[in-house]
């Protein structure tokens, strides 16, 4: 799948999750995307640091305290993005969970199909 087909399909999941979720508020398409891009590179270029240095308090919680550290990019993502805004850590980790299910569902949806 084309990088610009999944960038546009993650926008549309923050969408979808900003409009479930109370706490947090996503005022246009064009903020959604916007917060799909920084949250892409944040996610290519911090989140591995951070993981790496987080590694033993991540094996001693079972892989549990990456929840903890998507949250705080989330919140990040929030801070940089106008139109974007998260209202508190407990918002930015139940967004974080929603974001990765209904991402998971609609990249499988519009996953293009192999013809033999």
């Amino acid at each position: 799948m084309p990088l610009l087909a999944k960038w546009i399909i993650i926008a549309l999941a923050i969408g979808i999750t900003g409009y479930l979720l109370p706490g947090v508020i996503v005022q246009d398409p064009f903020s959604a995307l916007i917060a799909a891009m920084v949250l892409s590179i944040i996610n290519l270029f911090i989140r591995p640091l951070i993981i790496f240095f987080t590694l033993p308090v991540t094996i001693l919680t079972l892989g549990f305290f990456v929840l903890i550290i998507n949250a705080l990019l989330i919140q990040l993502t929030s801070a940089i993005v106008p139109g974007f805004m998260v209202e508190g850590f407990g918002w930015a980790l139940l967004f974080s969970i929603v974001l990765s299910i209904v991402s998971a569902f609609l990249l499988s949806a519009f996953k293009p199909t192999k013809r033999y």
